[in-house]
């Protein structure tokens, strides 16, 4: 099982430098990508922020939130995230030498509880941790 990130999900229905690249991986996808709960807040985050500083406008915003609802519904394998998997991200960003963010120690504790085989980001730091534990990195 393949966990997918927000970073990911952002390049898919964006426009970012490695948009081609995630969107070619994904339309040759087998199995549908899981991801956690978390992806909806982060999602809108993201948009948000584009929004903000320009790079899309409101009718774009508009549209991706509408793109991200299909994928939701159905493109994406979403789960929540149990309270195990706060705590132990809690205790990965204590381990400070290792960079992780919150957010990013949250989408890394749920696919370890998943047991997922790989993991697909653009996070560097995040991958660094996904590889660090053993979960297999998506290479796009």
């Amino acid at each position: 099982m393949v966990y997918v990130d927000t970073s990911v999900v952002v390049a898919l229905l964006t426009v970012e430098p490695r948009t081609p690249e995630i969107v070619t991986w994904y339309g040759e996808l087998r199995d549908t990508p899981i991801t956690s709960d978390w992806l909806l807040t982060e999602f809108s985050s993201a948009l948000s922020i584009k929004l903000r500083t320009g790079q899309i406008n409101e009718g774009q915003a508009s549209l991706v939130r509408k793109e991200f609802e299909l994928l939701a519904g159905g493109g994406l394998h979403i789960v929540s995230v149990s309270r195990d998997a706060f705590r132990q991200a809690a205790e990965m960003v204590m381990g400070h030498d290792h960079g992780l963010r919150a957010g990013d120690s949250l989408h890394l504790a749920v696919a370890l509880e998943l047991q997922a085989s790989h993991m697909a980001t653009l996070d560097e730091t995040l991958a660094k941790n996904v590889k660090r534990l053993g979960i297999g990195l998506v290479k796009f």
